[in-house]
């Protein structure tokens, strides 16, 4: 039987309560966490903005559960269409003639497309709801990739690269959708499951794509029309799951988000400028600090994806189908490292608060920094992979952590701050990819892999900066005189 979770962190009335009832309301609901209410068009107890008290993975109760897995799927898609031109690179390299620079620079590409679409995509969430961004997302960059299969020149790899990385903007909507639809006892799980099933996408693909090129060979297709005509399933893909996002999704609990007012005050959502949302969640420095961290979680995540199947290819000297089931090892553990980082944040929150969840993010995130220096250092194929599947665990939990911390910095502008940190995750690729994996420096592949952990060891630091005044920090306590500015900023919701 499923285990009920009914702790609550604190949340408001969106209507006539103030902050100050509204707090009051919630001690209670702390300490009779049992009250959490059952409202008769839902299936799960809700707190008193009706966000779910309570994850059921394996359910498809309307509309909390149902969002999660329209969420991950769609989610999925865009992992698997992102990550599924390095699985074929040995093929494709000898096809287009591509130069170690060629292969790096379209890796840059595809984050830099990440990075601009993750920045324009909190704000379009704030503005029209995660479902309809989701969508034409979706329906935008499925052609994209299915224009992979016309490409003849480096050049117009390198674009097609740049632009199927718009597509990892998804991961923004998703999370939104899971803050919109979870209360913060479960909020950190939530994210995490939904984040981590989508990531097996990046694995799944590392098996599927060559096995496709392999049953394309086999009825009698030479290597390159083989490998183009495998681009035309991740398209189709796409295009399924955006449409079922758009017929079956609902935004927030109580429905369409045009629907959704905002507490105390007259305007809409669509009346509130982009600009204007944009500017004040980036105010927050908060966005930035886990930006930085998530640079080097994720970030060093999605350029292991770009490189491991390429890294164990040439140095171990293995075939294409044996080395795409090894990488696909490190992305297939998101299904359970990155919801494994969500629940003990919620544990850790549910203990110690939010100084509890900011150090389990460090730890997770330090151990992961040294498992990677230590892959750079060990010369024999199993022990690559031992270190390879421990290393994945905790850098891919430390992703989960991260976004266990996001839903905690505004509700207000929850899209800017979410796409803020998923940007941040992006950038960190860019720099490990253009410093450490362009084919423009001298370095082994596994002398670059072991300075890429020292770099995440770095990125802890900011950690230890980041202080609520309601909640406190990794080393002091909650503010004594919580400034009332500060309390609205946590309660007024879009």
């Amino acid at each position: 039987m499923t285990k009920k979770i009914s702790f609550l962190l604190p949340t408001t009335n969106t209507t006539t309560t103030t902050p100050t009832a509204a707090t009051d309301m919630e001690e209670k609901l702390h300490q009779n966490p049992s009250k959490s209410p059952r409202i008769k068009s839902h299936k799960l107890a809700l707190d008193c903005d009706h966000k779910a008290t309570e994850f059921r993975p394996f359910t498809l109760s309307s509309p909390h559960m149902r969002a999660f897995h329209l969420a991950w799927l769609s989610l999925f898609a865009c992992y698997f269409s992102t990550f599924s031109i390095p699985p074929l690179l040995p093929i494709i390299r000898e096809d287009l003639n591509l130069s170690p620079s060629d292969i790096g620079t379209a890796g840059i590409a595809a984050f830099i497309g990440s990075i601009l679409s993750r920045l324009t995509m909190g704000p379009a969430c704030d503005l029209f709801g995660p479902r309809l961004a989701s969508t034409i997302l979706s329906l935008l960059t499925a052609p994209v990739i299915l224009s992979m299969s016309l490409v003849s020149t480096p050049q117009g790899f390198i674009v097609v690269r740049f632009l199927i990385g718009f597509s990892l903007a998804n991961f923004v909507a998703n999370q939104f959708w899971m803050s919109s639809m979870f209360s913060g006892c479960v909020v950190g799980l939530a994210n995490g499951v939904a984040a981590g099933w989508a990531n097996v996408g990046a694995g799944v693909t590392q098996i599927v794509m060559p096995m496709i090129y392999s049953r394309f060979l086999s009825a009698g297709m030479t290597s390159s029309t083989a490998w183009r005509m495998t681009f035309v399933l991740p398209a189709i893909f796409q295009v399924i799951t955006a449409i079922m996002v758009l017929v079956f999704g609902q935004d927030s609990p109580d429905g369409s988000f045009r629907r959704r007012g905002i507490a105390n005050t007259e305007k809409k959502p669509d009346q509130i400028g982009c600009f204007s949302i944009l500017f004040n969640g980036l105010r927050d420095y908060r966005g930035w600090m886990l930006g930085m961290v998530y640079g080097f979680s994720f970030g060093v995540e999605l350029t292991t994806d770009n490189i491991v199947a390429q890294y164990f290819y040439d140095r171990f000297h293995l075939d294409v189908q044996t080395a795409g089931a090894i990488a696909a090892s490190f992305g297939l553990a998101n299904l359970v490292s990155r919801p494994a980082g969500g629940v003990v944040s919620d544990l850790m929150g549910k203990k110690f608060g939010m100084r509890g969840r900011l150090w389990s993010l460090w730890a997770a995130q330090t151990v992961a920094g040294i498992l990677c220096v230590v892959l750079g250092l060990v010369n024999s194929l199993w022990a690559s992979i031992l270190v390879m599947c421990c290393f994945s665990l905790f850098v891919q939990a430390s992703s989960g952590l991260t976004f266990g911390v996001v839903p905690f910095v505004s509700k207000r502008y929850l899209g800017v701050i979410s796409g803020l940190t998923g940007s941040g995750g992006t950038l960190g690729a860019v720099i490990t990819q253009l410093l450490l994996f362009s084919g423009s420096t001298e370095l082994s592949t596994q002398t670059s892999i072991s300075l890429m952990g020292f770099m995440m060891l770095a990125s802890t630091l900011p950690i230890t900066l980041i202080y609520f005044p309601r909640w406190g920090g990794m080393f002091c306590g909650p503010s004594s005189k919580l400034d009332s500015e500060d309390d609205d900023e946590y309660h007024l919701l879009q």
